[in-house]
Formats: structure tokens, sequence, C-alpha cells
């Protein structure tokens, strides 16, 4: 199992060739605003543990359970940004709140998320009734 910042990692990688066709180091240390060095470091890792191919100065191919982790990782970042816009927590805090949580919560957490955010999609009055409740806690508070 990757630790949280091989996760992120992997995330910023799968999200780069998505986007991009290919992840360079700079693109990668840019991303998460750490040195290129980290980055060679931690692609080393990536490569011995099997995520990834890397071949210096040759570039870094997500191996198949790379790709898979990595989709997974943008999936549940995807899961907890509608989350948080579902419950009604401001623009401004959901990126940083979502990288706050994403590496704390455990797979059964996130797919009961996935549940509720789906029970509030299937019925629009079921996230107005939400919303009010919601705004009533905030009116009295």
């Amino acid at each position: 199992m990757p630790t949280p910042s091989m996760e992120d990692y992997l995330e910023r990688i799968y999200k780069l060739i998505d986007e991009k066709g290919y992840a360079r180091v700079s693109d990668i240390a840019e991303g998460l605003e750490v040195h290129p060095s980290s980055v060679t470091k931690m692609i080393q890792k990536l490569d011995k543990d099997e995520y990834l191919v890397y071949e210096k100065y040759r570039g870094l191919i997500l191996t198949n359970k790379g790709k898979r982790m990595g989709k997974r990782l943008m999936d549940r970042h995807q899961l907890l940004e509608d989350f948080l816009k579902t419950i009604g927590v401001q623009e401004e805090n959901i990126y940083k709140d979502v990288e706050g949580i994403e590496h704390h919560l455990s797979w059964d957490s996130i797919t009961c998320i996935e549940t509720l955010v789906e029970y509030f999609r299937r019925d629009p009055k079921r996230l107005e009734d939400l919303r009010d409740i919601h705004n009533e806690l905030v009116s009295n508070s």
C-alpha cells in the first residue's frame, strides 16, 4: 500500500499524463511544490514498487498497477471535492480541505461518502432539504 506521499506523487503523475500525455520531473516538482531531487527519489521508489517504469533521461510511464492506483486516487479526490460542495463547504476552502483529509480516510469511509453523494444526486429535493437545514443552523449560530 502506498504511503500518503507516494499517493500524492501517483495522483499528480496520473493527472499530468492524462492532461499532457507525459509527466516530467519539473512538472511534478512544480505541481507538488517540492524540489526536483525529491521527485527523482520518489520516482525511483515508485519504480522499485512497480507503480511506474523510470529510465533516467527518458522519462517515466505508469505500469498497469500505477494507472489503476492513479485513477483511484484521482477519483477519490474528485469525490471528496463533490462531497464538500454538496454539503455546502465554501469553494475557496474545498481544495485545501480535500488535501487535508484525503489520506486520513479509509476506503470504507470513501465508499460511504460516495453513497451519500449519490443519494443527494438522485433526488435534488434531498439536497434542498440539506441546504435548508444548513442555512437554519448557520443563521442560529
